[in-house]
């Protein structure tokens, strides 16, 4: 079962709250959003297209939030990263109230709380290893995707019952207004966080002084790619993503294959009710030695079961099928996690955390990109299905021809002192 003892730290106790709380206020406006948009165009492309209106700001916003996490005070970074994305949110509740109906500022507005998101989330991961004890990091960090993962089970299924109830417009305003009010708790984790400045290095193991300009990113970027492995594991998260991830689809799956209502709540429940179950049950995950070896086969699974759940007819076998992905991309997103923590030093840590901001939230946007626009140039199905395919067959062909990544083991499995 789960390792819950780093809550028995208070810092980290109070943020593992927090982050709950706001993740899973943040379905409302993921599920909200789409949603809206679709009611406004009816179309699977311009739904997609609030990937790529996010993607350009995490690209920009994660690198810069990664450096900036290596500078300033991380507690600092993650109020003002927390500010830009509340601020947006009532900004959408503000739009839906209004009666605005305009795609272009559906797209702007998620640009923008993308770069919110963006700053804050290398801060929020860096700070891990700081707030708890070195042996607890890597329960800490599943106790983190739980928490975010059940937020993502519950978030969907409320914001599915409110669309349910009342009619898309004022189920879209009341989304929007249950995530600004829950996103007061992450400001309260956050206050109470202590001052977190970055650590200094000594010349030896940081020649040059970090900074926040391109030359920081540059030296974040060099340390990665010294790192095959770390590579790798990126390239298959992004093949997993970019190819297999359907969330693009299920507004219009929801509405013309079940009817529209709460559907759509369950199918952006799924795989989060997957990832959950798969985080409850974790205690082996550790126990595994052939890390790269296991996060390839978890991605496999997770194409495999995306590809399978396109070709359900019924709901209930479409998010038994996507369950099963979720928690195969629990596993995965946990190995990812902890590979990555154990290459860096604390004082690369948030550039890293930055590169890892944009391939795992950036990598889903470009699948909703990939996913809406195969699905209106041929069909839904056929974007659905392929798309799982490809991604798992597209995995395997990277473990084969990557050794490195398949021969994987934690250093203490491999002998190494360090």
């Amino acid at each position: 079962m789960i390792d819950t003892r780093p809550l028995s730290v208070p810092t980290f106790r109070r943020t593992w709250i927090g982050n709950g709380a706001s993740f899973f206020g943040f379905q409302f406006t993921a599920v909200a959003v789409p949603v809206q948009m679709f009611a406004i165009t009816g179309s699977p492309t311009w739904v997609g297209l609030l990937g790529v209106a996010g993607l350009v700001p995490l690209l920009i916003f994660g690198l810069w939030g990664g450096a900036a996490a290596d500078v300033v005070d991380r507690r600092k970074l993650l109020l003002a990263g927390s500010v830009i994305t509340w601020v947006t949110t009532v900004a959408l509740l503000a739009q839906a109230v209004a009666g605005v109906r305009s795609a272009h500022l559906l797209l702007a507005l998620t640009a923008i709380q993308a770069a919110g998101f963006a700053v804050s989330s290398p801060a929020r991961q860096a700070i891990v290893p700081r707030i708890v004890p070195e042996p607890l990091v890597p329960a800490a960090n599943t106790l983190n995707y739980t928490a975010t993962t059940a937020g993502g089970v519950l978030g969907p299924l409320a914001a599915g019952v409110i669309m349910g109830v009342w009619s898309t417009g004022v189920g879209v305003e009341v989304a929007y207004a249950l995530d600004a009010l829950l996103f007061t708790v992450t400001f309260w984790a956050t206050w109470k966080l202590p001052d977190i400045p970055p650590v200094v290095p000594d010349s030896a193991e940081a020649p040059e002084k970090p900074g926040v300009g391109l030359r920081g990113i540059a030296t974040g970027l060099k340390f990665l790619v010294t790192q095959p492995v770390l590579l790798l594991s990126f390239a298959v998260d992004l093949v997993a993503m970019v190819f297999a991830m359907p969330r693009a689809l299920f507004p219009a799956v929801a509405q013309e294959q079940f009817g529209g209502g709460s559907a759509v709540g369950w199918l952006y429940s799924a795989i989060a009710i997957g990832a959950m179950i798969g985080g409850l049950t974790s205690g082996w995950i550790g126990r595994v030695r052939r890390q790269g070896l296991a996060l390839i086969a978890a991605v496999v699974v997770w194409g495999l079961a995306i590809g399978l759940s396109g070709l359900a007819t019924s709901l209930w076998l479409m998010v038994l099928l996507l369950a099963l992905a979720g928690m195969a991309d629990l596993v995965s997103a946990v190995y990812r996690q902890t590979i990555m923590q154990t290459f860096a030093p604390d004082h690369l840590r948030g550039r890293l955390q930055g590169v890892f901001t944009v391939v795992v939230a950036g990598g889903p946007r470009l699948g909703d990109l990939r996913a809406g626009a195969t699905a209106d140039l041929t069909s839904v199905t056929t974007s659905w299905v392929g798309g799982g395919l490809v991604a798992a067959g597209l995995a395997v062909v990277l473990g084969l021809s990557s050794p490195a990544l398949i021969r994987y083991r934690p250093e203490r499995d491999e002998g190494d002192d360090r």
